[in-house]
């Protein structure tokens, strides 16, 4: 892929993730990143960096343990909430706009990199990858969240991709860094050591209904495919084949329903 059709995609993750109201969604997967931070184990005293850290599920949790933190993100309208969420928490660190392609930061500047379900959607996933090791540290330590191509938000994307239009030539799926196969591919060469954990967390809501409603006001990409579908008379179907695929994963828990969705970490350590 080259620059420009990058540069594109970008400008369009942009919109879409500034659109809908994606702290509400990131409370699903907050667990995920302060579990992640613990796997990693973050110290007190460390440089930690969040890649598209959205609203800071897995910064601040690296805050509350003593690390000096700077959650970057493509989408900065996303920092409002995410500095409310840190108030809350009682912590501080530094929100900076930064593209996952190009982070504005030194060589060797960081002890630890996180990402959760962020870094996944750069369009060019080597170009990310070797970002990512470049900024850190000899010996220091990365740790990546991503949804599996073959799970429950795998599939919710893959069911969004069957009602749009088809991406562009030599465009890779984000769920491509759920497999340990092309995570390796990406990190070949570039000086570090991989292990692997196949995950899942739980998300929680009233019915199938509820989880169709609520992704459709507040998550950016639904937000965007309503804007699309809706004036062609088309999002009726779409709703239709998510509550399907809803219903099919939803198991009964504590009077409501429970869907698992199934990711794969990935940590990484940089020879030193």
């Amino acid at each position: 892929m080259d620059e420009q059709l990058a540069t594109q995609i970008k400008a369009g993750a942009h919109k879409t993730w500034a659109s809908g109201n994606f702290d509400d969604i990131a409370q699903l997967i907050w667990s995920v990143g302060a579990g992640l931070v613990d796997r990693i184990g973050v110290e007190a005293g460390e440089d930690v960096l969040d890649i598209a850290a959205g609203t800071g599920n897995a910064a601040i949790p690296a805050a509350e343990r003593g690390a000096k933190v700077i959650a970057s993100d493509l989408t900065p309208e996303l920092f409002v909430a995410g500095r409310a969420n840190a108030e809350e928490a009682g912590v501080e660190l530094e929100w900076v706009e930064a593209d996952a392609e190009s982070l504005p930061f030194d060589d060797a500047s960081f002890d630890v990199v996180l990402s959760t379900f962020g870094i996944m959607f750069a369009p060019r996933h080597e170009v990310a990858a070797a970002e990512a090791v470049r900024v850190l540290r000899p010996g220091g330590r990365f740790g990546f969240c991503c949804w599996k191509p073959d799970g429950r938000i795998g599939q919710f994307f893959q069911t969004i991709g069957k009602h749009m239009p088809p991406p562009p030539e030599g465009f890779v799926p984000p769920p491509a860094w759920g497999t340990r196969e092309h995570v390796e591919e990406l990190f070949d060469g570039l000086g570090v050591t991989l292990e692997f954990q196949d995950d899942a967390v739980d998300q929680h809501f009233d019915s199938p209904e509820h989880a169709l409603e609520l992704f459709s006001e507040k998550f950016g990409p639904m937000v965007m495919a309503r804007a699309a579908l809706e004036p062609q008379g088309k999002w009726e179907a779409l709703q239709a084949d998510l509550l399907d695929m809803y219903r099919s994963n939803a198991e009964p828990k504590g009077g409501g329903v429970a869907m698992t969705a199934e990711y794969l970490t990935t940590i990484g350590t940089k020879s030193g």
